[in-house]
C-alpha cells in the first residue's frame, strides 16, 4: 500500500501540477483555461491535472456557467507550497535565460504575496519590524502580543475575526529563507495595505511594489527605511 506521504508528494512531482499550484499562490481563482495557457498545455491535459489536485485536497473548485474556477484549497496549503519551495530551491539558483526573466525574478524576491499575505524581502522586513517593536512574539513560534493586536486594529485598521484559522503563523519565505507573518493577522495586514494603496500588484504574477504613500506609511508605522523597501 502506498504511504499517504508518497501519494501527497506525487501530486507535486509533476511539473504541470506544480506550475498550477505556484500560479495559484497569487490568491485568486483561475479558470482551467487560464491555467492551461499559463502552463502551455492543452485544455484536456489541464483538466486532468486539476481533477487530481482537487481529489488530493490541494485545490478547491467551483463552477460558474461554463467556467470551472479553481483556487488553493486553504491558506495552509499555500503556506505549505511556499515552504516546500524553500527546500526545492536550496541548491544553486537556476540562471535566467532572458533579461525579462531576471527582472521578474528580482521583483518576486523583492515583494510579493504568498496567497493572501506579504512575502519576499518586504514581508520579512515587516515581520522583523513588528517583532522589534514588541508587536509580535517570536519565542517558540509567532504570537501576536496584546500591543500587536491593538496596533493592527487601531493603527492599521485591520479587522481580526474569530475564525478557525490561526491568528498568526510563521511561514518560511521561499526567497529570504526566513519566516514572514502568515495567518489571519498576516492576511488582514496585507488586505489593509492593498486597500490603502500602499502596496499594488505589478504584472500578472504575485509581485507587488510599495507606492510612495506606502513608503511614507510604513516608515511611520514600523520605521522601515527606503533601504528596507528597496
Amino acid at each position: 500500500m502506498t504511504p499517504p506521504l508518497a501519494r501527497f508528494a506525487s501530486l507535486l512531482a509533476d511539473g504541470t501540477r506544480a506550475t498550477f499550484c505556484m500560479a495559484l499562490l497569487d490568491g485568486r481563482a483561475w479558470t482551467a483555461g487560464e491555467l492551461a495557457r499559463y502552463a502551455g498545455v492543452a485544455a484536456s491535459t489541464a483538466s486532468e491535472h486539476i481533477t487530481l489536485l482537487v481529489a488530493g485536497g490541494l485545490l478547491a473548485e467551483e463552477h460558474q456557467g461554463r467556467h470551472r474556477y479553481v483556487r488553493l484549497a486553504t491558506p495552509r496549503v499555500a503556506e505549505l507550497i511556499e515552504e516546500i519551495s524553500v527546500y526545492a530551491d536550496a541548491g544553486s539558483p537556476v540562471p535566467h535565460k532572458s533579461l525579462r526573466g531576471a527582472v521578474a525574478s528580482e521583483a518576486m524576491a523583492r515583494a510579493r504575496t504568498c496567497y493572501d499575505h506579504l512575502a519576499g524581502r518586504l514581508g520579512v522586513r515587516v515581520t522583523e519590524a513588528m517583532a522589534a517593536r514588541g508587536l509580535l512574539g517570536t519565542e517558540g513560534g509567532f504570537t501576536l502580543t496584546g500591543r500587536g493586536r491593538e496596533w493592527l486594529e487601531s493603527e492599521v485598521g485591520a479587522t481580526l475575526g474569530g475564525g478557525r484559522r490561526p491568528l498568526v503563523r510563521a511561514c518560511l519565505d521561499w526567497t529570504e529563507r526566513r519566516p514572514h507573518l502568515a495567518g489571519a493577522a498576516g492576511a488582514a495586514l496585507c488586505q489593509r495595505l492593498h486597500g490603502r494603496g500602499w502596496v499594488v500588484r505589478i504584472g500578472t504574477q504575485r509581485a507587488v511594489r510599495v507606492t510612495p504613500d506606502g513608503a511614507t506609511g510604513l516608515r511611520d508605522l514600523l520605521g522601515l527605511s527606503p533601504a528596507d523597501l528597496a
